[in-house]
């Protein structure tokens, strides 16, 4: 961050601490690349705007709401892996990538992380564009559509019409199932949008709790080796480690806060070629 006015600084972190709800010093510090005493003299500022509060070892939002509720009323006990899962997805993005996300819970997760960075994004979940919307590092494209009420992500066949024009380096996928036969969502429309999300991109990552393996679902997206990657949390079944590492999948699993770090369980014997999109 060196050379960017302290406004500019402000800004971002005004950006982050509304995206994250609450924000330790420490964080903050690293993603903007200061001092804590600088974070602290701005977080005065902040303060005395009425919009953030200061309390030990980090800060509260206390500005007005301008994020999308969807989630709020389906948090369950899973939601500390999905949290931990779509921060370890945010490191897999590099400053200045173009990416796609889909719509689910992880995602948005993901999503919170990559406020304030310079990226493009692809997305037809209104919440990420929602969040993303107030970043102006952030170019934003958003897909249209029939918008899924449940999810509030657009599918059909106009989404599936502008998912085939574009091109990006990697998409993030959310899915309801993983079995030996590969990816499985719920709604068979949203399927062929992610059919179409996968098409349009180099890389594909699929976020997903662990309690996701095992499960099938109504429509199957593909095939477990047409997925580069796989962010998934440290409760993973060792036997779906070795399946993935079969089909040629990366799998990084996320540990909850307070945990050991993360771990990256990389193919030995996987052709990344192989992989199609």
């Amino acid at each position: 961050m060196a050379g960017t006015t302290s406004g500019t600084r402000r800004g971002r972190l005004q950006e982050l601490i509304q995206a994250r709800g609450f924000a330790s010093l420490g964080e903050l510090a690293e993603t903007l690349n200061v001092s804590e005493s600088t974070i602290r003299r701005d977080l005065e500022h902040l303060e005395s705007t009425g919009i953030a509060r200061r309390t030990h070892g980090g800060v509260f939002w206390t500005g007005g709401s301008d994020t999308m509720r969807v989630f709020e009323t389906r948090r369950d006990a899973d939601w500390s892996a999905k949290a931990a899962i779509g921060e370890m997805a945010a490191a897999l993005v590099e400053d200045h990538d173009t990416i796609l996300l889909d719509g689910g819970s992880t995602t948005y997760e993901l999503a919170r992380h990559l406020v304030g960075r310079p990226l493009q994004v692809v997305t037809n979940s209104l919440p990420v564009a929602h969040l993303l919307s107030s970043s102006e590092s952030i170019d934003l494209v958003m897909i249209g559509g029939c918008v899924r009420g449940r999810t509030a992500v657009t599918i059909g066949p106009m989404a599936d019409s502008m998912l085939h024009s574009i091109n990006v380096g990697k998409v993030f996928l959310s899915v309801a199932g993983i079995t030996d036969r590969g990816y499985f969502n719920s709604n068979m429309m949203l399927v062929e949008s992610e059919k179409a999300m996968l098409a349009s991109a180099d890389r594909a990552i699929v976020v997903a709790d662990s309690s996701k393996f095992g499960k099938v679902s109504l429509s199957r997206l593909c095939g477990l080796h047409e997925v580069h990657t796989v962010v998934t949390d440290s409760s993973l079944d060792s036997k779906w480690k070795e399946h993935l590492a079969l089909a040629g999948t990366e799998v990084v699993l996320a540990a909850p806060a307070g945990k050991t770090a993360a771990e990256s369980i990389t193919p030995t014997t996987a052709d990344w070629n192989s992989h199609s999109n």
